[in-house]
């Protein structure tokens, strides 16, 4: 069989770390003097922190200090869910499943290397995964797909045999910019959003070694 692979995000797909990254927004957001909503949060969900706090809080402020806030920020993120780790409901069967069918694993995030870290760990599953590429790796974040792309040359495995699992319309986008079969989970977005998607799931249980096969073969035909 030829190889095939799998490129995760992380949040939003194998840590449910919705709550988490706003709660750590919402600390920064205070400690710095700034107000931070809900909807600025989820219309942001998946870009870099990077990108977003100097698109929200930039002006004026030097490299340096935009880079201070977005070490503080993944910080705080990471104390909250080392205190209580979400694993998203299905992320270690599935990974389990994928390795034992032969497939190539890949971790494609905009976070930074030691919210992966944690977040494999966290999983217990680090072993599995052939490459993980952060956001620290790449210039341009989703949804430009360089991040999948690295996964993609990691893994050597070609992007039409590849699957990206996400679960932000930016993230699908990206995906299918890398010339891989998109695959969403709800939750982040609603399914509207993730129309673009080569397939929409609402839990990663819904998934499968089969079934991810056949939507890349059923992408790499067209």
């Amino acid at each position: 069989m030829t190889q095939l692979a799998v490129i995760f995000d992380v949040d939003g797909v194998l840590v449910d770390s919705y709550a988490a990254h706003f709660e750590s927004w919402l600390a920064l957001a205070k400690e710095s003097g700034f107000e931070f909503t809900e909807p600025q949060f989820a219309v942001s969900f998946g870009r870099t922190s990077r990108d977003i706090i100097a698109q929200l809080w930039g002006e004026g402020r030097s490299d340096e200090e935009l880079a201070r806030m977005d070490a503080r920020k993944e910080a705080l993120y990471r104390e909250i869910i080392a205190r209580d780790f979400p694993a998203m409901d299905g992320a270690r069967e599935l990974i389990a499943a994928l390795k034992s069918a032969g497939f190539k694993l890949a971790v494609g995030s905009s976070g930074p290397p030691e919210n992966i870290a944690l977040a494999l760990s966290g999983l217990g599953c680090r072993e599995a995964f052939d490459a993980t590429i952060h956001g620290m790796q790449v210039q341009r974040g989703k949804p430009d797909p360089q991040v999948f792309l690295l996964a993609s040359q990691a893994l050597n495995v070609p992007p039409e045999r590849c699957a990206v699992v996400e679960d932000a319309p930016a993230g699908v986008e990206a995906a299918r910019r890398a010339g891989m079969a998109a695959i969403a989970l709800t939750g982040t977005a609603p399914r509207p959003q993730l129309a673009r998607a080569h397939r929409i799931v609402d839990s990663l249980r819904e998934l499968s070694p089969e079934g991810i096969a056949d939507v890349i073969a059923h992408h790499a035909d067209k």
